[in-house]
Formats: C-alpha cells, structure tokens, sequence
C-alpha cells in the first residue's frame, strides 16, 4: 500500500501534518487526533447545512461592503460543492468531539478556505477564520446548522413519510369497515369492533404525530446566527443574522429567521429537545401500530389470525416454511432506537452552561439519526407490509361468536348480573353466549339474534 503523504500546516497552536489531498487543514488534522472516539463523522444532512450557511455568510459579507467580491465568488462556489455533497471525504472529524462543535466548524472553514483558494488558483489566499467565518462563531454557526438541517429533514423527507403512512393506513380502515372483529382490553376479550375502526385508530395516531411535527416549526425556525460567541453579536453586523437566514430560507424552500433572543438560541438547545420529543412520540405511535399487527396477524393456525401479512421472506433457519412478521419488527427496532436517542437528547439539552450548550454534535447527530430512520422505515412499512394486508373475515366472525364479551349487549335487557351468569355457564361448557340464552329462553330467537348482532354493536344505541 502506498504511504500517505503529507504537507505541514499551522496553528494558533503550531505546525501540524495534514494529508496532502486534503482540503482541511492544521485544526481539523488536529481534532481528528484528538477525538479517535465513535469513528462517525456528522452526517450528509448536517455538513450540507453547513454549507448553506457558509453560503449565506459568504453573500452576506460580500453585500454589506466585509467581504471582496472575487473571495465571496470563491468561497460561495466551495460552500455550494459542500452543500452538494462533492467535498464529503474532508469531513472527518468525530461526532464525539467539542461540546460546541468547533472543530466541525473549523473543519468546514479550512475546506472551504482551501477549495476556494484553489479557485482562485493561489491569487489570493481565502483564510478560514477571517473570511470563511466572517461574522460567525462556532457558538451561532453550529445550533443554525442544527436547526437548519433538523427542519429541512422534517419537511422534506419526515412528514412526507409519515403522510404517506397514514394515507396507507386509512385506505385499509376503508378497505376493511364492514369486517367486524373481536376487541380485545388488557389483552382478553372485549366488545365487537370493526376492523376499519380499528386502522382509523392507527390512521389518526400518525396524523397528530404529522400535527406534532408540525407544531414545532416555529421554534426550530429560529437561527442563532448573528449571535457570534455568547449572543451579543460582537464582530457582526447588525443585519448579518437576518440576511443569512433569508437567504437560507430561499437555498431551501422552508422559513427561517433570526432568533428573536440570541442568548436563548445559544445557551439552551429546547427546540431540538422538543422536536426529539415530538419524534419520540411517533416512535410510540409506531412501535403500539406495529405491535398490534405483529398480534393480529400471528399464526397462522395457534394465533390471532384475523390479519394475513405479506409473506417477504423465510423466517427461520431451522423451521421450514415459517414465515415472520420482519417488516414489524423492523418498525419496533426503529422506534426504540429514537426513543433512546431522545434520552441522550434529553441529557445533552441539559447541558446549557451559561451562554453556550456543549453536547451539541452529539445532539445533531442523535436528531438527523432519527429524523432519517423514521422517514425510511414508514415507507418501508408501507410498501413492505401495509398495502399487502388482508383481512381473514371468516376468522374474524369466528372468534366473536365464542367470545364471553357478547353479554354485554344482554345486559341492558336481562341486567348485569344475569348476563354474567349466562357468560360463565357459557365458558364451563364451552358453549357461546348465544347458545346458553337460546337455551334459558331470555329472549325470542328474533330478539336475540338481533341483540347479539356483532355489527350493531359496533356503534352507539341509535
């Protein structure tokens, strides 16, 4: 194998080797020794942000008289190759780095830096801390990427998903009303329900989880961009935070603006915590879906059986023609995963000392992970199981016919107590609850077939 070769670079610190393809420079080459932790770097949709923002910053200076024309040309063109994904290899610095995230910061700057000197082929030098950063501290760059990128995921790749769902889930809520099943309470038998009524439920979980999303628009809006290091906005100019976010808000379709209070933005990390809330909530939602289709469709001979899913792949090594609900568990894996990273969101949100938050990579990489799982695996779930499901009807009416549960329209005629006798003389016999009530002669035949209707007992007395 060929030997990496390398060029020395300084720092405020001294001189450091560097990779001579790299873009980076000293202070990147010098958190990658320092922080050889998880091996992740910050992922696609966070270094794109920090792109945008770059970007933004380079256009911004330039208009407000800090920045030579040519030198925002250039940085403007590197920032865009960042934004495009074209730079990615120089993005090497851990997750589990700077609580601030400086060194991704410092990392985004030298490439840029770099690129853009490169473009300018050596005619004049673009530093990465006086014009990359011009106007900026890691402390504002870094929450506005995490918002940024957040949001746009939100937008674009989450909702969508989650629509996506919810459309496929009230199309079987339709397909399948007029299929009355058995309800099931603290896992034993309740009244009838109607299998549609039972997938609107799902339906709606996932529309007021989209409705949660939805809701957190306002505070992840927010940029601290302007703020600089504690949210004074020293170094910067006054109308810098507003002309970035603008022109963020035009690079991606969705509204951004300046954070109305910079020391908020900065110190504390709430609207992330909220929005991991909002995505912990949809995991809920999806791990209760998921389980209860795993249930419903268990069998095929000893269990639920009401549902049939679709049949993707062999389910056991050992047991041949055994067929598994993988697609479910998939769903479950997922949401236990973003639960358990709101947890470590959740602690990091904590970590708002004074004027500055520093757990915030670890809190974007936590973020963007389950805004990403999330929009995948509910497409998956669509297309994997949802759209092939088939209702087993005749299983269905089988089971509410030897249910116990069928009492309870009885007792509004007969009273409490009597239907609870017909009910537990029907289960030592092993017979249904229609057969004991034919047989003691509570009602006419006519009555009592119209009383233990299964249908009609899916909706209120009318």
């Amino acid at each position: 194998m060929a030997k990496t070769k390398y060029r020395v670079e300084s720092d405020s610190m001294g001189k450091m080797k560097v990779p001579t393809d790299a873009y980076y420079g000293a202070q990147t080459a010098r958190a990658v020794e320092n922080f050889p932790v998880s091996g992740r770097t910050l992922p696609r949709e966070f270094i794109r942000a920090m792109g945008l923002v770059k970007l933004a910053a380079a256009h911004t200076n330039a208009e407000l008289g800090f920045l030579k024309k040519n030198a925002a040309r250039a940085i403007a063109r590197a920032a865009q190759e960042v934004v495009d994904g074209k730079l990615d290899d120089h993005f090497v610095v851990d997750v589990f780095q700077t609580g601030s995230g400086t060194s991704t910061n410092m990392n985004t700057n030298e490439v840029i830096a770099n690129r853009a000197t490169e473009i300018l082929k050596g005619k004049t030098r673009v530093h990465p801390n006086d014009h990359v950063n011009m106007g900026q501290s890691s402390n504002d760059v870094i929450p506005t990427a995490m918002h940024v990128s957040s949001l746009e995921a939100i937008e674009k790749d989450l909702i969508p998903s989650l629509e996506y769902l919810r459309d496929a889930l009230s199309k079987k809520a339709k397909e399948f009303d007029h299929i009355v099943k058995i309800g099931r309470t603290h896992l034993m038998d309740a009244t009838p329900i109607r299998l549609g009524q039972e997938f609107s439920g799902y339906a709606s979980m996932v529309d007021h989880g989209i409705s949660r999303l939805k809701g957190i628009r306002n505070d992840l809006s927010e940029l601290a961009i302007g703020g600089t290091a504690v949210g004074t906005g020293i170094n910067t100019h006054k109308s810098f935070g507003k002309k970035v976010a603008a022109r963020i808000s035009e690079a991606t379709g969705v509204k951004f603006r300046e954070a109305k209070n910079h020391f908020e933005a900065q110190a504390s990390k709430d609207a992330v915590v909220q929005a991991s809330g909002a995505l912990k909530t949809v995991s809920v939602s999806l791990m209760k879906i998921a389980n209860d289709i795993r249930w419903l469709g268990s069998g095929p001979r000893c269990g639920f059986g009401e549902i049939l899913l679709p049949s993707i792949q062999p389910g056991s090594s050992i047991m041949p023609g055994k067929v598994n609900p993988v697609i479910g568990e998939s769903v479950t894996q997922v949401a236990a995963q973003v639960i358990g990273n709101d947890a470590a969101i959740t602690i990091g949100g904590q970590s708002g000392n004074f004027e500055l938050n520093v757990m915030m990579p670890m809190m974007a990489d936590n973020l963007l992970q389950s805004i990403r799982l999330l929009s995948r695996v509910c497409t998956v779930f669509v297309d994997k199981c949802i759209s092939g499901i088939e209702a087993d009807e005749e299983r269905c009416g089988e089971i509410i016919e030897q249910s116990l549960a069928m009492c309870t329209s009885l007792a509004p005629i007969i009273g409490y107590d009597n239907a609870a006798a017909i009910a537990k003389e029907a289960y030592a016999s092993g017979s249904t609850v229609r057969e004991v009530a034919r047989e003691k002669g509570v009602l006419s035949d006519e009555e009592l077939d119209r009383v233990l209707d299964p249908l009609s007992m899916t909706k209120p007395v009318s």
